[in-house]
Formats: structure tokens, sequence, C-alpha cells
């Protein structure tokens, strides 16, 4: 999941919320589940989930859910298909999180179903509660009917009010990391992969859609057929519903996106088909049929999520310039990274999001130019360099060396985004990009629908292009990026020109001079613009913002990339001109990554965090569970409150 290449992330060593860089508050402090080793030695153990998927996994899915709005509810069953893998286990242990549970049931061998007698245990804060189904004629299919609660953390549910169109409700899903738990019983780990059907029903003037087949021709009825017969892992898994229409862009790609926002989100991604074009080229062929893109509501907490066939997109990369696309090539290139091929836990996160960053610059490269590419590259890595010494060691680290013990208080950083593709291009210059692009396409098609671990990476390396290619890069540099702190010596380096043209018009008016004239910065993309306001001084003087104000209209800004970094100066400098339009960014928008910062810089003074509870007040109807819990926790903290809980992934 990811923004933009502006934006920020979670560490690779941590938990991560999937692919955006606005990535989700990490897992907590959580102790792993009861009787689960206390070292990690292999793949094969998730500190996240309490499924004992060596024992027995889901292989199919099949969904029956009714959509209740009123209620905010989805309601019905879940049907496993299963595979027994050892010869003594006769229990089924599934992940939940505030599910109420109605009935469990079994298949005997001559078709009929029989009860089956199970136990919910109590919630643990972030792994929610423990369902252990007893199948003692080890049964090939089990349903459980049950249903959700009005606060699951897995979902959204909208008023008409809260929507684009003002009529109809909405509500939409976010799994990523272990939230599908809260919507489905599941064995919630990215080491199981399913494939999955679903029926859902709704009011009859609703659209549902899922991370499936969806129908760009489908009639608005109330009944829904999905299927998806790709294995995926459960933090792909993906349900929206509201007043959704289909704009299409290419043979294979398209919106859908509420009417009034529908057709300026196709013009803005109207590159989608040539950047799977350029993807295919590079690295494969696009093995999902569709790429799809649903645009969410201002309250969705992510720029951006990865869900196969159906991507979820935030509105605030519509800007209409074209110049925040990047979300849209880093959600397809998780197509090939992260989708295709998955970490094992969420400690590897880095073969996610580090793989899919360097592909997305990758894609910005071909279609938008070098100059582009570098300019966001170099943006992100200077954010890097900035934040990486403040974080611990292990934090610090693409991964875990196997036997260590994975730290399960997880830091919130881009080293898995920034680091992880830069990881991967010192490889492509240590090797040369030809034979890299052709190692990497390798690396997708063997270890295609598969979840792999960073020892495993090493190993598929070391044969394949150390041994290959001998001489350039040692086994003790690969580990170096992967387990060792900080940023290596032999990290490559880039330069952009544009972006020290901006440096140096900022320094000429900070030293006392002119500011930028209007000639020059017309011409300024959101990339310049962003290198602009985050190079200037912690503080300005309040006559220097409104100097700035008046050249370059900042406060009440559209762009969200601006606003997440002016917004903070504009508090930290007592600029209280800006404080009206600070309020109504906080509450138009939910984007964790665009307000957050904004929400850190209030509660460091009395009056900010009288402002911040304020707006908080007025703006919670509107927030996604993850974003309220985010900044609960920062105004908690603020008050010297411990009671309140860090948000869980």
């Amino acid at each position: 999941m990811r923004s933009s290449i502006l934006t920020l992330c979670l560490a690779g060593a941590t938990v991560l919320a999937g692919c955006s860089r606005d990535a989700a508050p990490p897992a907590g402090t959580a102790p792993a589940p009861e009787g689960t080793p206390t070292v990690q030695t292999s793949a094969h153990f998730d500190q996240h989930s309490y499924a004992e998927s060596g024992k027995v996994r889901i292989k199919d899915l099949a969904l029956e859910l009714a959509v209740d709005f009123d209620k905010k509810q989805l309601g019905g069953s879940a049907t496993y298909t299963l595979e027994w893998l050892d010869p003594q286990a006769t229990q089924l242990i599934l992940d939940t999180r505030d599910l109420t549970i109605e009935k469990v049931v079994g298949e005997r061998e001559d078709g009929k179903w029989v009860d089956l007698a199970y136990d919910l245990a109590g919630a643990q804060p972030t792994l929610g509660s423990k369902l252990t189904i007893e199948a003692p004629e080890r049964s090939q299919r089990i349903r459980v009917t049950y249903h959700t609660a009005p606060e699951a953390s897995g979902l959204q549910w909208l008023t008409p009010a809260m929507t684009e169109g003002g009529e109809q409700p909405f509500m939409f899903s976010q799994s990523q990391q272990i939230h599908a738990r809260s919507w489905v019983p599941l064995q919630d780990t990215p080491q199981v992969r399913f494939t999955y059907t679903a029926h859902v029903t709704s009011p009859e003037d609703v659209m549902v859609l899922m991370s499936a087949d969806n129908d760009p021709q489908a009639e608005r009825d109330g009944d829904y057929s999905f299927k998806m017969p790709q294995p995926i892992p459960s933090y792909l898994l993906a349900i929206a519903a509201g007043d959704l229409v289909f704009e299409p862009i290419g043979e294979r790609s398209g919106v859908w996106a509420e009417p009034a926002m529908v057709e300026k989100a196709a013009e803005e991604f109207a590159d989608t088909e040539k950047m799977i074009d350029v993807t295919e080229q590079l690295y494969g062929p696009y093995r999902w049929e569709r790429y799809d893109m649903l645009v969410l509501p201002p309250s969705f907490p992510y720029g951006g999520m990865e869900n196969p066939r159906l991507s979820f997109i935030t509105p605030t990369v519509i800007v209409g310039d074209k110049s925040l696309v990047s979300l849209i090539a880093h959600e397809l290139a998780h197509s090939w990274s992260g989708n295709l091929v998955t970490f094992a836990t969420a400690n590897h996160g880095w073969l996610n999001e580090g793989v899919t960053s360097y592909v997305e610059a990758r894609i910005v490269e071909a279609l938008y130019g070098k100059e582009r590419a570098d300019m966001e590259t170099v943006i992100a890595r200077n954010a890097l360099r900035e934040t990486i010494g403040d974080m611990s060691d292990a934090a610090q680290s693409l991964a875990i060396r196997p036997g260590v013990q994975p730290a399960v208080d997880a830091e919130g950083s881009e080293v898995a985004y920034d680091k992880g593709a830069w990881f991967l291009s010192f490889l492509e210059q240590r090797f040369g990009r030809t034979e890299f692009d052709a190692f990497l396409r390798e690396y997708f098609d063997h270890f295609a629908f598969q979840g792999i671990d960073s020892k495993t990476f090493i190993e598929y390396a070391e044969e394949n292009l150390l041994a290959k290619y001998p001489g350039k890069v040692t086994v003790a540099e690969l580990e170096q990026w992967l387990y060792e702190p900080g940023i290596p010596e032999s990290a490559p380096e880039i330069t952009s020109p544009r972006l020290d043209a901006v440096d140096t018009a900022r320094k000429a008016w900070l030293d006392g001079g002119d500011l930028p004239a209007t000639s020059v910065t017309d011409a300024w993309t959101t990339q310049e613009w962003v290198h602009f306001v985050e190079g200037l001084p912690e503080t300005l003087s309040t006559e220097q913002l409104a100097a700035l104000d008046k050249a370059y209209a900042f406060t009440g800004t559209a762009n969200g990339e601006v606003a997440q970094r002016w917004y903070p100066l504009a508090v930290r400098s007592g600029y209280d001109e800006a404080n009206e339009a600070i309020a109504a960014f906080l509450k138009r928008v939910g984007r964790r990554k665009l307000i957050m910062p904004t929400y850190d810089a209030l509660v460091a003074t009395p009056e900010g965090l009288a402002l911040a509870e304020q707006v908080m007040a007025e703006a919670r109807p509107g927030y996604h569970p993850i974003t309220t819990a985010s900044v609960d926790a920062v105004i908690a903290k603020a008050k010297g409150d411990d009671t309140v809980a860090k948000p869980a992934d």
C-alpha cells in the first residue's frame, strides 16, 4: 500500500500496513499468541496470527454476506474448503476480532452438515480473539455463521453526508495488515493463500465491489456474485459498497468512483494501461486479468491499497496534473511484488514494499522520464536520511536475522520502502540494469503465488545473481543491506538538477533575497514544491510565512502533499492565520499520512492541543477507525493519558 513517493511508511522489521507509504500504525506491543515459540527460526511462524497453518490450511473461501447500513454490519457465513496437513490435527484455529459467532458446522463424508463445538477466547488487544473449532472427523468443509460489530476495525461505514454525492451511504474495508479478521473469521496470515467466491446482498441502489472479478457492466440490483480464481492472502480480501459507477481507461483497466468523481479520476489516471504494458515488458505478464481502481472518499486512511483487480485509491492524489500518479504505479507494481510474491510475515515487509517501490520508480521513469523519477527518489531518500538515525537499530534494518527474536513493539518508518528500493538500486548498479531486470523477472516467475522470507531471497540471489556474475557483490554486502542498521556506504547516489535549483532559490530568499518569481515557480511540479517547503527551517517568522502565503497561496492549498508540510510549519511558527484552513483540512481529509504531521505539531502546545481536540471532536464521525485510533493516541500522549492504547495494525 502506498500513497506516493513523497510519503512516509513503516519499517521493514516491523509490522507494515501494506503498500501505502502513509502506512498503518504498527501492531503494538502484543505478546505472541500463547503456546507459540519465542524465537522465529523460519517463515513458518507468524507472531500476529493464532492460526496453526502448518496443521490445516484454508484452500478456498465461500462467503455469503448481507450489507446492513442501518446496523453497520456485515452478516452471513464463511465456508472453508480445507487441506489437512497434519494427520493428527483435529482443530481449525481462526483469527477473529469483535465478531459474533452464531453457529459452526462441518460437512461429513456423506454430505450432511453437523454442528461442531467451538470456543471463542477472550480478546487480546492486538490479535483479537482466537476461534478454536473442534473437527474430530477432519471435515473437508467447515462453515461459520457470524456477524461483524459496528466498530469493526477493518470496515468504515459512512453516512450519505460523508460522501461526495451526499445521497447514499458508503462502506469499505481495509484488511491490511491484520484487519481482515474483523469482518471474516480467517487464518489471517500471509502464509495462507486461498481462492474465494462471494455472494453479497445489499440495498438495491448500492453497487458492491470486491477484490475479485468485478464486471464493469454489472447491473446495480442489490445482488452480486464474485470469484477470485487466483489464491490471495487474507490482507488482500476487500469489499466496498456505495454509489459507484465505472469509467473505462483501457481494455483491461478502468475507474470506479462516485459519479461526481469518476471522470476526473479517469482523466488523472489515463496512463494506467500504459503502466501495465511497461511493467509487463520489464517483469512478465500481468496475471490478474483486470486492473481497476476504486476511488474512495477522503476518509480512506491511506494513499492506496493494492487489493488485486481493484486497487483502493485516495482522492487526494487527483490534483489535475498527474504529478501524484506514482501512487498508481506503486499499487500496480504490487501485482508483481506483494500480491504475486508475498512476504511470509510482516517482519519481511521490504519484500513487498521495497521491491514495489523499486518497480514503481522504473514505471515512472519509463513513462515520465528519468528526471521525474530522480526527483521522487531524491525526496524519498532525503526523508529516509533525516529520520533513520532516530530509530532503533532493529527498525533501521530491512529484516531480522534468522533465529533472532523479532521486535514486537514496532516503529513506523520509511525503511521498508526506501531502504528496500535503494537496496535493489544497488543491485541494479552492480550487476547492470539488463542483467538485474532479467533476475527480477525470473524471481517473480519462480516464487509466483508464494510467500517467502528474506533468507529465501538471499539464497535465490546467491544462486541466480552472485554465482552467475561472480565478483560483483558479496554475501556480506547482501546481509549488510538486510540485517544491519543505517545506510551502507555502498549505497548508490543520484542527484536532481531541478531540485538543486529549488535549493538555490530557497537559499537566496532565506539569505535576504527575493522569493522565487512566479515566472519560475509556475513551472514547478508537486515534487519541486514539496522539496521547497521541506527545506525551510523548522520555524519561520509570521512575516516570512505571510510573504510565502501571499506569493504562493499555500494556506488553503488543494494539494495534500503541500498541505501536509505547510500546516505543521505554520503551527510550529505560530502562524494563526492558517488555523481556519488547518481545521477545515483536518476535518475534510482522513488520510493518516497527510494529517498526522499537523496533529503532531498541534499537540506540542496547550493552545494547539485545544485546537486539535476541538477539530477531532468534529472530524471523528468521518474518520476511519484506524485514523481515529492514531489521532486519539497522539492527543492522549500529549495529555499524559496512558490509558489510550496504541492503534493496532
